[in-house]
This record gives C-alpha cells, sequence and structure tokens, in this order.
C-alpha cells in the first residue's frame, strides 16, 4: 500500500500543529463558533448532537494492520470502545471530546492518516473498489490513479470552496462495486487494445448523485487518457465552480447542473474549458507524467504470493468435515458461499468479515477488541492488509484457500463470520438520529428491528440477494435510493416516520428506487417487510432474484401487500 514520503508527512504534521492552535484559540474563546467551524469542518470535526464527531479518511478503503490498530487505540483512549465505518470507505468516532481531538489527529499521523477534506465543500475522500487489484474480474488496478488523484486534490487551492461537497469513484472491474453512477463524477478505467495502444484510459461520468433529488450519472466523455486526467478533471470542476448554484443548498450539487444543462451540454463546455486550461498550461504541464504513475504505483505490486493450487468449494467443504460438528460445517459451508469471494491469484481467496451481527450493533460498527483482533486476522492471513467496503464491512483480501477454516475460527471469535453477504440482514445504515444532527429519524433501531424479525438464516438464505438500505434523512448517507429495498426515515410534524422505495439497485444495472406511497410508523417497519418479502416469495421464479421479480412485476403488487395489513397509521405524503 502506499507510503508516505516526506511531503504527505509533513502536510499532515504541520496541519496537527495548525489544527491545535485553532482549537486551543476556540477554548480559550478567541475564536469564536462561527469563526472555528470552517477550521474544524476542513479537519473533519462535526459537532453533533450529542457530542463532536471526527470523520477519518481512509482512502480507496486500504487500511494496514497498524494503522487498524491505531484507530482501536483512539477508540478506547478518545471515545467509547468502537468505531463506525461508513458507506463513504471512512470511519467516524462519534464521542471525541474537543480538546482531544489535536491529539487524535496527532495519533492518526503517526500513521500516515488525517481527516483533511472528509467534509466542507471540497473534493472529498476518493472511493473506489474494496477489492481493488485482487478481483478476479478486474481489468485494471485502479489503486494508483486513486493515490494520485488523492495527492492531486487534497487541498486544492482552486476547489476548496466549490458550491457543494464533491465526491469521486473509480471502478476498474467487469463489475462496479463502487456504485460509479451514484457519484459526483465516476471514473471507469479501461485498458482496451484497440483504444489508445492499449494505454490506460478513463470513462468519466458526471452529475451522479443521491440526496434529496437522486439521479444516475451520464457518459460525457470517453477514453481519456490517464495522464491528461488533472487537466480534463480540473476544467469539469471549473465548470461546475463556475456555474454550479450558491444561492441554494439544495441545488449546489453538480447532478443539477448537468441535469439543468443537460449533459451534452454541459459535456461540451467542459470540453471548451479543457482546450482553453490547455494551451494556458503549456500543453498540459499539470498532467501526470510516467515519473509520477512509477513514484506511486511501485507501492501497490503484488504481495509475495506462494505458487498453490486452486481448491475447489467441495475440497474446502471436504478438508473441514472431519474438524467441525454439524452446526459448524453448515455454518462454514454458509461462510464459503456468501463470505468468500474469488481472487486473481490461484490458491488465494478473499474474505469479507461481517459488521452485520443480528440486533446486537449498529451496522458498520467495530469495537476495539474487534479492530485489534482483525488487525491480527490481517498480518496472519492477509500480508498486514484490509479493506473497507461501502456496505460498511471489512475485508481480508489475500487469504490462502487452505487456512479459510482457520481463519473462520478465529474470526468466529469476534462474531464476524456471519454468513449474511448479499443478503436481507447485511443491510446499510446511517446513524440516523441517535448521533446526526441532520437526521429526521433513527436509523440504527430500524436495522435492529428489521435484523430480529429476519434472523433465521435457512430463511435469509432461500431469499438470496437482496438489498435493504437506511437512511435518516434525505441527505442519503444509508445510500436507500439504491437499495432494493430503501427505507427512508422522515420528519412529519414533529414525528418519525419511514418512507419506503423499492427497485433501487448498484452495480452495473444501477437504477433508483422508486417511492410505494405513504410512510409508515417506526414499529409498522418489520411487518411491511415481511409483506414485501412474502410477496417476492410467492411471485418470484425459480431462483429469480428479488430485484429480478420486482422488474418483472413492478411496484403494484408488493404496494399492495405492504398497505394490505400494514399502514394502518400511515401518513400521506413524502418527503
Amino acid at each position: 500500500m502506499y507510503k508516505y514520503d516526506h511531503i504527505d508527512q509533513t502536510l499532515v504534521d504541520q496541519r496537527v500543529t495548525q489544527f491545535r492552535d485553532q482549537v486551543e484559540r476556540r477554548l480559550n474563546g478567541t475564536l469564536a463558533e462561527e469563526e472555528f467551524r470552517p477550521l474544524r469542518l476542513q479537519n473533519g470535526l462535526y459537532h453533533q448532537r450529542h457530542a463532536y464527531m471526527l470523520r477519518v479518511a481512509i482512502p480507496y478503503g486500504l487500511l494496514s494492520a497498524k494503522q487498524l490498530r491505531t484507530l482501536a487505540f483512539i477508540a478506547d483512549k478518545y471515545d467509547r470502545g468502537y468505531g463506525h465505518f461508513t458507506t463513504r470507505q471512512n470511519i467516524q468516532f462519534n464521542w471525541v471530546e474537543l480538546e482531544q481531538t489535536p491529539d487524535i489527529l496527532a495519533e492518526l499521523a503517526k500513521v500516515e492518516m488525517h481527516a483533511i477534506q472528509t467534509s466542507g465543500n471540497c473534493i472529498r475522500n476518493i472511493t473506489s473498489d474494496a477489492f481493488a487489484g485482487v478481483a478476479a474480474d478486474e481489468y485494471v488496478d485502479p489503486r494508483p490513479i486513486c493515490e494520485l488523484l488523492r495527492q492531486w486534490s487534497t487541498l486544492h487551492p482552486e476547489f476548496a470552496h466549490l458550491p457543494r461537497k464533491f465526491k469521486f469513484a473509480i471502478n476498474g472491474a467487469k463489475e462496479d462495486r463502487t456504485v460509479l453512477l451514484c457519484h459526483d463524477v465516476g471514473i471507469e478505467l479501461q485498458k482496451n487494445p484497440s483504444i489508445n495502444h492499449g494505454e490506460l484510459t478513463a470513462n468519466i461520468y458526471a452529475g451522479g448523485g443521491m440526496g434529496r433529488t437522486p439521479i444516475l450519472g451520464s457518459l460525457i466523455k470517453q477514453n481519456v487518457p490517464w495522464q491528461v486526467l488533472p487537466s480534463y478533471l480540473t476544467a469539469l470542476l471549473r465548470v461546475y465552480n463556475r456555474f454550479g448554484r450558491r444561492d441554494n443548498i439544495y441545488k449546489a450539487r453538480i447532478k443539477i447542473l448537468v441535469k439543468a444543462l443537460g449533459p451534452e451540454e454541459f459535456a461540451r463546455q467542459v470540453e471548451g474549458e479543457w482546450a482553453q486550461l490547455h494551451n494556458a498550461t503549456k500543453q498540459g504541464k499539470d498532467n501526470f507524467t510516467q515519473a509520477e504513475w512509477e513514484r506511486v504505483a511501485k507501492h501497490f505490486t503484488k504481495p509475495n504470493y506462494k505458487i498453490l493450487s486452486v481448491l475447489s468449494d467441495e475440497q474446502l467443504q471436504s478438508h473441514a468435515q472431519s474438524k467441525l460438528d454439524a452446526n459448524e460445517k453448515i455454518a462454514f459451508t454458509r461462510w464459503l458461499e456468501r463470505n468468500v469471494k474469488p481472487h486473481q491469484v490461484p490458491g488465494y481467496a478473499c474474505v469479507i468479515l461481517s459488521l452485520k451481527p443480528h440486533g446486537t450493533a449498529a451496522p458498520g460498527d467495530a469495537t476495539s477488541a474487534q479492530m485489534n483482533a482483525i488487525a491480527d486476522l490481517a498480518d496472519q492471513y492477509s500480508f498486514g492488509e484490509l479493506r473497507v467496503t461501502h456496505e460498511q464491512n471489512l475485508v481480508l483480501a489475500d487469504v490462502e484457500q487452505a487456512e479459510l477454516l482457520n481463519l473462520w475460527r478465529a474470526a468466529k471469535n469476534y462474531n464476524l463470520v456471519l454468513p449474511n453477504i448479499g443478503l436481507l440482514t447485511d443491510l446499510i445504515a446511517c446513524p440516523g438520529g441517535d448521533f446526526c444532527s441532520l437526521a429526521n429519524a433513527k436509523s440504527l433501531p430500524i436495522a435492529k428491528a428489521i435484523q430480529e424479525r429476519f434472523d433465521d438464516l435457512d430463511y435469509l438464505h432461500d431469499l438470496g440477494d437482496i438489498s435493504l438500505n437506511i437512511s435518516g434523512c434525505i441527505n442519503s448517507c444509508g445510500h436507500h435510493h439504491v437499495g432494493n429495498i430503501g427505507v427512508l426515515g422522515v420528519d412529519k410534524d414533529g414525528e418519525e416516520w419511514y418512507q419506503i422505495t423499492l427497485g433501487g439497485d448498484q452495480g452495473n444495472d444501477a437504477s433508483i428506487g422508486k417511492v410505494i406511497g405513504p410512510s409508515f410508523y417506526a414499529n409498522e417497519i418489520p411487518d411491511v417487510m415481511i409483506s414485501i418479502i412474502n410477496t417476492y416469495v410467492e411471485q418470484r421464479s425459480t431462483d429469480e432474484p428479488f430485484i429480478e421479480t420486482y422488474r418483472r412485476l413492478g411496484v403494484i403488487p408488493f404496494k399492495e401487500a405492504a398497505y394490505k395489513n400494514n399502514g394502518k397509521h400511515s401518513k400521506g405524503a413524502a418527503v
């Protein structure tokens, strides 16, 4: 993984010193809150419902075991013993004290981490595929480009005060695992022998996003050579910076500008700006060079893999037969099916550690004990590295197949092996009204109630792939718009209600879910889910996933079922 050079380290060390002075001035009263607010936001520090929340960047979701141990240490010393992994591949600490935040940043800086640009109207933490570099369906490792663009965008003076926050996603695999089309800019990397002599190029999608006005991004430029990404993205951001609305926070995202202009006109303006930029900067002197690529890419070489034979699922299960009791055999087999993914290298596998225990913790939460244990597992089984998924789970990317049983046993001790990846209870949820000052309603009790109602793993495995995403407000941090089933908390006359959307999806066939009708009380939601799921079970064809059944039948049968036996207190009008 990337290692800081003296420039990176100097930057984060200086930022700690700078922020320490700002906090001291705030505490002694020489800096007013309205003056301090933009400064703390530039360092990822929010003032939430009960306390300060610090959001720490995990660039493209890649962590070392050492960094995770530091996060565990911070959780114990400065928070309440846990951290919350988010849908943006960040981690949040929800109970920090203002006076201790410079010390936290100093601890982060020791392990090449920071909280810069995890908030504010700037280019946020760049997200990517949690399986980057190891995914069996990958044709380009996106991490060098992710890192180059991270460095390019960090404290970029021209884009420090954009109309609104700005989010990049970068994908280099056949399957999109980044929710590419729901980002302000999605960068789809490719290497095609017929394009640019097989050099790395990128397709650029712009104007996607969730929130109040969910829109899928539009393809505005194809086959951009990787070297010119800085100048092309500079041109794109300049058009947004110039014409994005600043008079209305709800209409300030680039998706509104692209929608207003139309993708073709937006692309035309970017093209014009790019041409001027190219001339003004003496043939693109700001672009990436091969030397820059080599400086960064050397950190993303393959680890020292062994030469191993590929083991089939049958061989893996057979290997475990004599070592497990009956219940363990079932659990291990399910885990192999749901939590273990293919790897590029023969004899290796990727393992997803579930942070979605049924009804006992918030989705994405990890205790300090779990974080330390996972760091140990990463050292023992995965070359000391791990990944954060936008579904709020963690990944050990380089596990020998022959060690899967040992890993399963070790992770089981820390409640990390629930075989529910991709199933209904592998749900995404934001912190909601329990923590977030923007939330209209609580998310976590809804998630807990659904997980408790659908606690039967036999039934969940029979249902197959279903994504259920929950947001506590229209800002959509829980990605409810792209859940097959989405739940959105809304406020009506001071009461918490929940609106249901159906038909959302992520991946290559991404779609935005549709609202089925009036919202429900919190205590009705588990029964609403039962009605929707029962309808799916009754109507599905053999092995037909939920989303395909929905697309075949449309919303009507699901809507009728949801309101037939529920919604006695349903309240009209969505947000």
